[in-house]
């Protein structure tokens, strides 16, 4: 039987969008029977401690990562999404140096970021890379109908990562998802570069979700009720 692994995954110290309790979080993990789950929160570490010793406890073996936003060069430019995994040790150092340089020296509007020019090969190994589903690069330029432009990302990431760079395909009930999905397999089939599935877990039932919104709308400084507000996930 094929087991599925979380691979991107905020928990309560995201700080904008996650309520997950790392103790909750190891039960349903064993529960369910999962042998290994992922820690990627928003630009931090901040619960990586209590993760890893809670699923060392649990049986459960603990990946290291970090969900990042990325600061394209140009004023105009939006930043883009990528998810970095702890290969081993090097790409522990790795990742632990840009998440501090993020907060020291990149800083944008009160949220830490990667510059691009920092992502080179060096200070990317030992880290497996993930593109970050539709808000990466190749996902934002997919959704503005650029096909050329969501090519020469992704030779980007290869020259960068290799074989350690992997497309994303999510399904979690959000508009535009099937299409992102088709392009994003179709790009995968044609440059022999590795697909997986993801989820983009911020709760952990279905009966979470209002309370993940209040959680949204507290950070965003948005009323739960305004029709107008965005709403960005799904239960």
């Amino acid at each position: 039987m094929r087991q599925f692994v979380h691979l991107r995954l905020h928990t309560e110290y995201s700080l904008v969008d996650g309520i997950v309790r790392v103790p909750d979080l190891m039960a349903a993990v064993a529960a369910a029977g999962m042998p290994a789950v992922a820690l990627t929160d928003q630009c931090n570490l901040f619960a990586m401690v209590k993760f890893y010793k809670e699923a060392l406890a649990a049986g459960v073996k603990p990946l290291i990562g970090v969900d990042a936003w990325i600061r394209e060069a140009g004023e105009r430019a939006a930043p883009s999404s990528a998810v970095f995994l702890c290969q081993n040790l090097l790409g522990y150092r790795h990742l632990t140096q840009l998440v501090t340089r993020s907060f020291l020296e990149g800083q944008q509007r009160g949220a830490p970021m990667l510059e691009r020019a920092w992502l080179q090969s060096d200070t990317l190994q030992g880290l497996i890379v993930l593109s970050g589903g539709a808000d990466g690069d190749i996902g934002q330029a997919i959704a503005r109908g650029r096909d050329d432009e969501a090519m020469r990302c992704l030779t980007r990431w290869q020259d960068l990562c290799g074989d350690r760079f992997y497309l994303e395909v999510q399904r979690t009930g959000r508009a535009g998802e099937e299409t992102q999905a088709e392009a994003v397999l179709e790009l995968a089939q044609e440059r022999g570069v590795a697909a997986l599935a993801t989820n983009d877990v911020r709760f952990l039932t279905r009966g979470e979700f209002e309370a993940h919104e209040a959680r949204v709308c507290i950070h965003d400084g948005a009323q739960l009720a305004d029709p107008s507000r965005a709403r960005r996930y799904s239960e």
